[in-house]
């Protein structure tokens, strides 16, 4: 017997580190608050703590989709793998020059570029699309917050969310 619907569930296992946090945020409380002081140091930490995992858990619940499209993406030591109906591709990280949003495709896809390979077109709500998240996290000077606006975003245009070594001089802006 299911006490939640499947869309509350959904809901709720989206924004699973969020719960979490709430829930030690109590529990941080709770011993703060709580008789004698004796846990108060052990219950700021949850608190601090919880308020690390809520930016987290915000952040990751924002770039989560569905999970419903087409396709399967995998990250395994540094490789973001696609395996799609009609294309695919692996690509390491290391070798990533360039990471690009594009929102003319229906559903939006991720375009990453590599040298002397094609690039690897991943529709956002792929099935296991939201590990992604951690495997741009680790390119060096990317912009979170930007790249989860330009997720939330529709836009004309496909729009360049990170490079490594950009073509464009430094004071020209993307858009």
């Amino acid at each position: 017997m299911n006490f939640f619907r499947p869309e509350a569930k959904a809901a709720l296992w989206r924004w699973r580190e969020v719960v979490l946090a709430v829930g030690l945020a109590v529990l941080g409380l709770w011993w703060i608050i709580g008789p004698g002081r004796l846990l108060a140091i052990p219950g700021w930490a949850f608190v601090i703590g919880a308020a690390a995992l809520t930016v987290i858990g915000v952040q990751r619940a924002r770039f989560r989709g569905k999970g419903d499209g087409v396709g399967a993406v995998q990250v395994d030591e540094g490789q973001i793998a696609y395996f799609g109906p009609l294309t695919g591709g692996v690509v390491s990280l290391t070798a990533l020059e360039r990471l690009s949003l594009d929102a003319t495709s229906q559903p939006p896809h991720w375009r990453l570029d590599a040298p002397e390979q094609a690039a690897v077109l991943i529709p956002v709500n792929a099935a296991g699309a939201d590990a992604l998240f951690d495997a741009f996290a680790t390119l060096p000077g990317l912009r979170t917050e930007r790249m989860l606006a330009e997720l939330g975003t529709r836009r004309a245009h496909a729009v360049v969310i990170w490079e490594r070594t950009p073509l464009r001089p430094a004071h020209t802006l993307l858009h």
